[in-house]
């Protein structure tokens, strides 16, 4: 099961890793927190969409359909329902103090969500982003903390039993990126990845999804309103590499199991379960 803020971040992050396991018959969820009311429209043709919320996270709910059909058979869950936790926008922008986003949402309602659907899915790994979001956006952090704040709940028998059975989950892992990424981005006058990186012998699992590469640039292509790949920049040249489709992992809950390589990496996630 994995846990992201926005429609599309799932693809970008671990569309690879998602593509992957529902191709290996693995059942595989995806909660997302927010519809993404507050992103930027890059594609001119949908000009409409900007500077209106409500239109933008109707638009982005229909794209993260397309998107889930190019990676696999995937169980979408909306956190407390589409549109119950609205975009908070970037960090530093007025948007992060709304009674109304994410980042500022209850989080007993957020708890009381997220542990509904970890009991109803039974996931035996969860994923979702480290504690800074993984470059600081509000949302990212608030999903960091309804997914960390949610374990303990879910696995108590004692915390509202009408969400279901507990479920003590065996695996978290947390999204990250090798310190070694630093030379690619360095050498292409992109600066400021450095705090979001983690020494590449402190990484748990390393899931090589080139042959699925394909299947996560499909995915992302669904996603007009926020990704042009034919627009030659940074961001377009980073995603249309192969290696964008290995991505890594850090173990934050559970037993490491069995790996390879220099630093023992996991292979699968699902290591060292029985």
């Amino acid at each position: 099961m994995l846990v992201h803020a926005h429609p599309d971040d799932e693809s970008t992050g671990t569309g690879a890793t998602m593509a992957r396991y529902a191709n290996d018959g693995a059942t595989v969820s995806l909660v997302t927190c927010t519809s993404g009311e507050l992103g930027e429209v890059v594609a001119d043709d949908l000009a409409h969409l900007r500077g209106n919320p409500d239109a933008l996270g109707e638009y982005r709910r229909g794209e993260i359909a397309e998107a889930l059909r190019e990676l696999g058979d995937i169980r979408h869950h909306w956190l407390g329902g589409p549109g119950r936790f609205r975009d908070s926008g970037m960090a530093g922008e007025d948007s992060n103090d709304s009674a109304e986003c994410f980042a500022k949402a209850d989080r007993d309602d957020v708890t009381r969500a997220m542990v509904e659907i970890l009991r109803a899915e039974r996931p035996h790994v969860v994923i979702t982003y480290d504690e800074t979001g993984g470059y600081g956006h509000p949302d990212h952090i608030a999903a960091n903390r309804a997914v960390m704040q949610a374990l303990e709940p879910a696995a108590d028998s004692a915390y509202l039993p009408e969400l279901g059975e507990p479920w003590d989950v065996p695996k978290v892992y947390w999204t990250t990126l090798p310190r070694s990424f630093l030379k690619d981005v360095e050498a292409a006058g992109v600066e400021g990845f450095e705090p979001f990186t983690v020494p590449d012998e402190d990484i748990t699992a390393v899931l090589d999804g080139r042959d699925h590469h394909g299947r996560k640039l499909a995915a992302l292509r669904t996603y007009r309103s926020q990704v042009n790949l034919d627009d030659g920049d940074f961001f377009a040249k980073m995603v249309l590499d192969p290696r964008f489709a290995v991505e890594h992992y850090l173990l934050v809950r559970g037993e490491r199991g069995p790996g390879s390589g220099p630093y023992n990496w996991e292979n699968d996630l699902f290591a060292g379960l029985d």
